[in-house]
């Protein structure tokens, strides 16, 4: 599907001003691997290791193996780190290998090759100490070296999750509402422009987590006949405004959703695990009726919560997706 000219230069726009705001994270991730002393790890397999020869080498729990190859990732594209792909196909490993470069091997406790001068980690973990197990960071250092596999980095913080701490915060409320409203209001009038006709054929519509009806309020503009209804917890279901054609309904999405012919979910499910996500689409699937006649990473989990097809629209740093029962 080709975007319009307009749209995709906005949602490129939306990618540069995201990679502007999230830039600190780069800070976060070089303090977190001090912390860890991953170019150390590195360092002790010759300068080239998998990701479970890492882990170990760190001495943190398998559990985290996922989120470190996420902070790997970020630490690659960096260029901090460099990494080999897998290769299968030749009989070679079937990992990939991460390996030191002149930048990493400044952040090793020996320096690069015999020059033990060359040691930089100390004043690169001077400089970075704002970033270490602040709240800027979430505390993700302390994190990774934390035992129990079920915290989040915020709610070890915080001692409650965002969600529970919106709940009780009325300014973080606030924020976190008018956040989203905005964002829909940018991205729904591309989809509806883009691929508005997945909405076409249904009467009846659940926006999951929807916030205040940002989201659903231009679907209903778009589908005056289409009934929509937003979920969400009564903190934030309280607070939304009066929105035409649009009902609110306090409740919890991991214990039920109000039926209709078609489920709509906006950044939901990059909030949660895996077992969550797999528990939130069944919840969907047994929501909607059943209908007879990209996005490999996905596929696991739409299959295991029992949904026979779907179909992903890219949509420059998003996609919209539908999903078959």
């Amino acid at each position: 599907m080709a975007l319009r000219d307009e749209n995709k230069d906005l949602l490129q726009a939306q990618v540069e001003l995201w990679n502007q705001a999230y830039s600190f994270m780069k800070s976060v991730a070089h303090a977190v691997a001090l912390d860890l002393r991953i170019a150390d790890a590195i360092r002790h397999h010759s300068g080239a290791a998998t990701l479970p020869q890492i882990l170990s080498g760190i001495g943190i729990n398998p559990c985290k193996l996922a989120s470190l190859r996420r902070l790997m990732r970020v630490l690659t594209v960096a260029g901090t780190f460099a990494i080999q792909p897998p290769e299968i196909s030749s009989g070679g490993h079937d990992e990939p290998v991460y390996k030191l470069t002149t930048v990493s091997c400044l952040l090793t406790s020996d320096g690069v090759g015999e020059n033990t001068a060359s040691c930089l980690s100390p004043m690169c973990s001077h400089l970075l100490y704002p970033f270490h197990d602040s709240v800027l960071s979430m505390g993700l250092a302390a994190w990774f070296r934390n035992e129990e596999p079920g915290k989040c980095p915020y709610a070890l913080m915080h001692g409650v999750t965002l969600w529970e701490m919106c709940g009780s915060n009325d300014g973080m409320n606030a924020s976190l509402n008018n956040a989203m409203a905005a964002d829909s209001r940018f991205l729904m009038r591309i989809v509806m422009e883009e691929c508005g006709g997945i909405f076409g054929g249904i009467d009846s519509l659940v926006d999951v987590a929807g916030g205040v009806g940002g989201a659903a309020a231009t679907i209903a503009v778009a589908f005056p006949s289409l009934k929509c209804t937003v979920l969400d917890l009564p903190h934030v279901v309280t607070k939304a405004p009066s929105v035409s054609n649009v009902q609110f309904v306090a409740g919890n999405m991991f214990e039920s959703i109000p039926p209709a012919n078609a489920i709509f979910l906006k950044y939901v499910l990059h909030d949660w695990a895996d077992e969550k996500c797999i528990k939130l689409l069944k919840n969907c699937k047994q929501a909607i009726p059943s209908r007879d006649a990209g996005g490999k990473e996905w596929k696991k989990i739409f299959l295991a919560a029992g949904f026979k097809d779907y179909k992903i629209m890219p949509l420059g740093l998003w996609s919209a997706i539908e999903l078959y029962p």
